[in-house]
């Protein structure tokens, strides 16, 4: 599924057959929910980068640091098991537990 991108934040595409329509919501926000729609994708992306822009206004105008997409903070759940083989790997690596698992995972990803 595609997705929409502005300013650092991404949203969903998704269709209402109920309503006969488009909308979606950001990704990756932790405490608050921007939600927007359209007929089209054209109104769709339009209705997303403005309730982005109305969002950063918002929290502008009250002094508040506006969350972002995807943080950085990714919490995972694995067995203890995996836990001791990773930890063990990343002490022999001379790598921290969290250093170790961004390595391995940015060399998947290819980055």
């Amino acid at each position: 599924m595609d997705k929409l991108e502005y300013k650092g934040y991404f949203g969903s595409i998704e269709y209402s057959k109920e309503d006969d329509c488009l909308y979606g919501k950001v990704l990756g926000l932790t405490k608050d929910c921007i939600t927007y729609e359209g007929n089209t994708i054209t109104e769709l992306r339009t209705d997303f980068e403005g309730a982005i822009d109305d969002y950063l206004k918002h929290c502008k105008e009250k002094g508040i640091k506006p969350g972002k997409s995807f943080n950085g903070i990714l919490n995972i759940r694995i067995s203890s098991e995996i836990h001791g083989k990773v930890a063990l790997l990343a002490e022999r690596s001379g790598l921290s537990v969290n250093a170790f698992i961004r390595k391995v995972i940015e060399h998947e990803i290819g980055i």
